[in-house]
């Protein structure tokens, strides 16, 4: 079943609690948490202490994608705030064994490991870790921003991760997370896209329920074959 995650990051921060109240109510599956520390992305957010904010104000999933380096130093304390899922990135991590280690990290600390990887890292960064994870995390935005314009190739790297995925007959979900909005939304999850973050199309919509339903109709309709 395909899930909306609103992104906090376009939130109203000033009334944190009630714009996550808000987006459960009108039918989000997960709340997206973006993390980011200033070095491996240029903009500064807040740290585990969002995690543990949310977490007292809902139920839902809470999913925190670390825009971080050395994100070992961190995961503790992000799983003991709260978090549901732990996403890394591939190319905040130099050496495999490493980022294997994080992985594994994120397991015995009690929530779901995903890897996330930018528009421009190849799949093949990713593909030793699949049976470590529990997602994959594909950015359509290049990382640091929220508000971005989405970046039309990646479908087709969704599109292959999806195969690949499939090939090997892996329970693994694909999260697509930059520019995610109601008129691109149908094609991510034609490609194969299970998780669909959204932060501006939600929160600067009008009517919060409307939109994620909205949503969540484009992510059921399948393509259309013409005959020939």
């Amino acid at each position: 079943m395909k899930k909306i995650a609103p992104s906090v990051l376009s939130a109203d921060f000033s009334r944190l609690g009630e714009e996550i109240k808000a987006v459960e109510k009108a039918g989000a599956d997960l709340i997206h948490l973006d993390i980011m520390d200033g070095h491996f992305v240029p903009n500064i957010t807040v740290g585990p202490l969002l995690v543990d904010a949310a977490r007292k104000v809902t139920q839902l999933p809470l999913d925190a994608h670390l825009m971080i380096e050395n994100p070992e130093k961190y995961i503790p304390e992000f799983a003991k705030a709260g978090a549901n899922s732990i996403s890394i990135h591939v190319e905040a991590c130099k050496r495999p064994g490493q980022l294997k280690k994080n992985l594994r990290l994120i397991r015995q600390c009690g929530a779901a490991p995903s890897l996330a990887l930018n528009p421009a890292t190849p799949l093949s960064r990713i593909l030793p870790f699949l049976e470590d994870v529990a997602m994959i995390l594909v950015m359509t935005v290049n990382p640091g921003f929220g508000g971005q314009a989405f970046m039309p190739s990646c479908i087709k790297k969704v599109e292959k991760l999806r195969k690949i995925i499939d090939q090997k007959r892996l329970s693994i979900d694909i999260e697509v997370d930059g520019g995610i909005k109601p008129d691109n939304i149908q094609l991510l999850s034609q490609a194969g896209a299970d998780i669909f973050v959204a932060g501006s199309a939600i929160f600067k919509s009008s009517n919060y329920k409307e939109t994620i339903q909205k949503m969540k109709e484009l992510t059921t309709l399948q393509k259309n074959f013409s005959m020939a």
